[in-house]
């Protein structure tokens, strides 16, 4: 058996698909069952290249019920585990499934199920900066991050994010000057939250399956 202190675990984050409670700022531009059809689809996706990568094991942690019959479509992909958050926030969400990660792996690489382009290329890049980085962040194009990674961790961190604004990456490395920490980033990249995002994603599906 090997020693999963020198591994890396991979954790994704999502919502249980609930129609009107995911992917909102899609409508009404889709119906809320297109834009949770949206949501399902991009979780696979995102499950799909966490296991292409072959980088560690894999935990989906999911908000809501963990028991919908998408989340068995993940465990299929090859997914080792699905979770449950803990926490009265996403702040506090994070935080814990870093820290819970941290007490059996070395590193931990932590992101949402938005940012399609997440693909082996970026997660192998956030695993070897954090070889000389105690945290790396992939920034998202609207001034959050779809990727965080980590080989310690603060709440500090977490702490007073305006989360879902466009200050979320400028916010979190303010924290990381604070505390002093090694940190790195990676490209930024575009997640899909918006209608003007569909085509991006669109095209990126069609070129990755042909």
């Amino acid at each position: 058996m090997t020693d999963k202190r020198a591994s890396v675990l991979l954790v994704q984050f999502a919502k249980a698909p609930v129609e009107g409670q995911v992917k909102t700022r899609m409508i009404p531009f889709l119906t809320p069952r297109q834009a949770c059809d949206l949501h399902c689809e991009l979780v696979l996706w995102t499950s799909g290249q966490l296991v292409n990568a072959q980088l560690g094991d894999i935990e989906l942690a999911v908000s809501g019920s963990a028991t919908h019959p998408l989340f068995e479509q993940v465990r299929q992909l090859g997914v080792d585990q699905v979770s449950l958050q803990r926490g009265a926030d996403l702040g506090q969400r994070m935080y814990h499934a870093i820290r819970a990660g941290l007490c059996s792996y070395n590193k931990v690489i932590l992101v949402g199920s938005d940012c399609p382009a997440i693909d082996a290329v970026a997660l192998c890049a956030g695993v070897e900066a954090l070889d000389h980085a105690d945290v790396v962040l992939g920034p998202a194009e609207d001034g959050g991050y779809v990727l965080i990674g980590a080989r310690k961790v603060s709440a500090v961190l977490f702490e007073g994010v305006p989360w879902g604004t466009a200050g979320v990456y400028a916010a979190t490395r303010e924290a990381l000057l604070q505390l002093g920490w090694e940190w790195a980033a990676l490209p930024p990249m575009a997640d899909v939250d918006r209608p003007q995002d569909i085509a991006a994603w669109h095209t990126l599906r069609d070129s990755r399956r042909g």
